[in-house]
């Protein structure tokens, strides 16, 4: 399981501050704004029932309401702000026992704005000296009310009565969008602000791991030994040991390639001394001339050896093409059709002699086993380089397979043309960490290997 990116950690973070916490925050403001406004009604209903209880009186007998108002809106019909007195009745009797009195109440004065309203029937009627704020509907319009029940008395006769201020919720909703409005507006800036930001922040924090790519790879081409580059405090414990590892690395493959060298030297002196003496036959000369080639090919690959293969890069169609111009020599007595296919910019992280060698045999082997065709394919995606040699031939059974990659089985114990050298394929790949898998070609029809190397 691929593990996530740094940078799309750091990316959903941000995601969720943006598209969690910017939210939560608007609901926050919105609900405070809400209850703010609500707060601002209910203290300016309520002052204008003082207002209006400072201006009524009761003598006599008589209910004295003012006639004029200071604010204007009480003066005009369906202005949305009313002002309504009731007052309460009795209704039944008493028990002998236990008093009860059932009240109802009636509208016994209303400002100049209330001509219409005639129901009452939502409106709360709070115990006397207190007062009760609430939302309701009449009128055919959502209203906040403001009641409170006050009791006036004269000449021992007590008259309670509640004050009713009712206001039309549409000035209130009228705010509360317009404030929403704005709101959204601010949040949409800010999340733009945050996220550029953010996106600043991103480059800025990963600048450190960005220029270590790009010094990895300059290495990796063999432009630089080492990172050297300036890294922040909590990278540099790791650079130190990324730099340890390179130089290890690096005398690691020197000592390699010296006891290679050292014991190919040793061998030539004797080999040589054998090849010539006199009574040597001719067979034993030809066994001494091999084992020098043997030698002198592993001097070679001592000298390869010496650079680190992953700092290397092989581009992949010309050694195609020069070994598929060897082979149309070695075998120019059998018409063999070859389709190359090779994807641009191919490279093989390796050794260029390694290379060589893997698909040297290999192409030595389809071309032997092939009747008429050969196919060649190397294909590159995110992760992997792929490389595909198939041939016409008559295949390989799947119990044979895995005895063929064994060193020391030889290409006549199966079918014909397979075998040689596998076992030295099988060693280069293993060493680069690659996996080799032999199939039948679904095209073709004959023996497909197909070799995987990991890119990053």
């Amino acid at each position: 399981m691929d593990v996530p990116s740094l940078k799309s950690r750091l990316i959903a973070s941000a995601v969720v501050m943006l598209f969690v916490l910017l939210p939560a925050i608007g609901f926050t403001l919105d609900d405070a704004f809400a209850k703010h406004l609500l707060k601002a009604v209910e203290q300016e209903l309520t002052a204008h029932s003082y207002s209006i209880l400072a201006e009524t009186d009761y003598i006599d007998g008589e209910l004295l309401t003012p006639t004029n108002f200071q604010e204007s809106q009480f003066n005009v019909i369906d202005s949305g702000l009313y002002a309504l007195i009731s007052d309460q009745i009795p209704i039944a009797g008493t028990s002998t026992e236990t008093p009860i009195e059932t009240k109802t109440q009636r509208l016994i004065w209303h400002s100049d704005s209330a001509l219409n309203i005639t129901s009452m029937d939502n409106l709360f009627y709070p115990a006397q000296g207190e007062r009760a704020f609430y939302s309701v509907t009449f009128a055919e319009q959502a209203m906040f009310v403001s009641s409170f029940s006050v009791n006036f008395a004269d000449l021992n006769q007590d008259m309670p009565l509640t004050l009713h201020i009712a206001k039309s919720q549409q000035d209130y909703m009228a705010a509360q969008k317009a404030f929403r409005q704005q709101l959204l507006i601010w949040l949409a800036i800010i999340a733009i602000v945050f996220a550029a930001v953010m996106w600043w922040w991103l480059s800025w924090t990963l600048k450190p791991l960005k220029q270590l790519t790009h010094e990895l790879k300059t290495i990796e081409q063999g432009d630089s030994e080492s990172v050297a580059g300036d890294y922040p405090i909590e990278v540099k414990p790791a650079i130190s040991q990324l730099n340890n590892l390179l130089s290890n690395e690096q005398t690691q493959r020197l000592r390699y390639r010296n006891a290679l060298a050292d014991l190919a030297h040793s061998l030539k002196t004797p080999l040589a001394t054998i090849s010539s003496a006199e009574a040597v036959s001719s067979e034993i000369q030809q066994e001494v001339s091999k084992i020098n080639h043997i030698v002198e090919h592993q001097l070679k690959r001592a000298q390869s050896a010496g650079q680190s293969a992953w700092r290397l890069s092989v581009d992949i169609k010309p050694c195609i093409d020069k070994l598929l111009s060897a082979m149309a020599k070695i075998y120019r007595d059998k018409t063999v059709t070859v389709a190359v296919e090779v994807a641009d910019g191919a490279k093989f992280k390796g050794d260029e002699a390694d290379l060589m060698e893997i698909l040297g045999n290999l192409l030595d082997n389809a071309y032997k086993a092939a009747t008429a065709k050969v196919a060649v394919t190397v294909n590159v995606s995110a992760k992997y380089l792929t490389l595909s040699i198939a041939d016409d031939g008559v295949g390989i059974s799947e119990h044979k397979r895995d005895s063929i990659m064994q060193r020391g089985v030889r290409a006549d114990t199966y079918e014909q043309g397979h075998g040689i050298g596998l076992a030295i394929v099988r060693d280069i790949v293993t060493s680069y960490q690659g996996k080799i898998d032999i199939k039948r070609d679904a095209e073709l029809g004959g023996a497909l290997f197909e070799l995987s190397f990991h890119i990053n």
